[in-house]
């Protein structure tokens, strides 16, 4: 076996291992959210009908129609026109470069996108909404369906790594995107066009550590690449602070840019801070769109 597969399985191991206590702590911060939130109806073209299906379990009893039901021994629900063909994709970059925690933050990037993507499930799945892991697993559509993606992520999620597949994306589908952000830009730009060309609407959440915001280095510094080992040895860090600091905020301005020019929405979220503000503001999108049956 080769470094570079030792590595990959090693990898996968960490993430299957920690995944027990990140739903329920996405669990927990759903929750939270929830209970702050004042749930809105569905109303307009997304109630057209489109289709009675079978009742799937763990899904919400008020979703079954009882009078079409009762013509059988079958449970069944009524699906709206705008369920049938909308789904939202979910993708967490957790690549090496998201396993990076400082001192000043208590949990890596990697984890916090991960419990932002299990608590962004369970908000979803308790509205009703198909969601998919893109580039991973097939959408579903279940009360359970954060314990599910769980699932898949412990058994395939080692391999999501960087940006997503886009094979799986489809005319009105909405793509949540969490990570660092930190891929040549050439190549988001690139996979961003994909993502353009499917129709899809994209919620990008890129995720900091605060010393990756604040560059709080001085005197010898050693700087390593986690994802190539390239190693950059600094004389005097803090005479890098200013020209660091420029070109991350010139970075961030032009992510920002391109998805308000695209119709898309962006968030920047440091994991010194509460996983319930970034989560807030996705449901508050993600809602916005169903009531106006997927339009920008």
């Amino acid at each position: 076996m080769g470094v570079g597969a030792g590595r990959s399985l090693a990898e996968a191991k960490s993430l299957a291992d920690s995944l027990p206590g990140l739903l329920v702590e996405a669990r927990r911060i759903a929750t939270t959210v929830l209970a702050g939130w004042h749930g809105r109806r569905r109303a307009g073209p997304g109630e057209t009908f489109w289709q009675f299906r079978p009742f799937v379990a763990g899904e919400a009893p008020g979703r079954i129609d009882w009078r079409r039901s009762a013509r059988d021994e079958h449970l069944y629900v009524r699906e709206r026109e705008w369920e049938a063909a909308h789904t939202i994709w979910l993708s967490a970059d957790l690549s090496q470069s998201m396993d990076f925690r400082s001192k000043l933050a208590t949990v890596s990037k990697r984890d916090r996108a991960v419990v932002l993507l299990l608590a962004l499930a369970e908000l979803l799945a308790g509205a009703g909404e198909r969601i998919g892991l893109l580039g991973i697993g097939d959408p579903v559509l279940a009360r359970n369906a954060a314990e599910r993606l769980a699932e898949t992520l412990a058994l395939r999620g080692g391999g999501a790594t960087g940006l997503p597949d886009t094979r799986r994306l489809t005319r009105f589908s909405d793509l949540v995107l969490i990570g660092d952000m930190l891929d040549p830009l050439a190549e988001i730009e690139s996979k961003f066009a994909e993502f353009s060309r499917a129709g899809a609407t994209v919620h990008l959440v890129e995720i900091r550590d605060p010393v990756e915001e604040t560059f709080p280095y001085a005197g010898r510094a050693e700087f390593r690449d986690p994802e190539s080992g390239a190693v950059y040895l600094a004389g005097r860090a803090e005479q890098l602070a200013e020209d660091y600091r420029r070109h991350l905020a010139a970075r961030r301005d032009h992510l920002a840019a391109t998805c308000r020019r695209m119709g898309w929405t962006y968030l920047l979220h440091r994991t010194d801070r509460p996983a319930t503000e970034p989560l807030l503001a996705l449901h508050a999108r993600l809602s916005d769109r169903s009531l106006a049956g997927g339009a920008v």
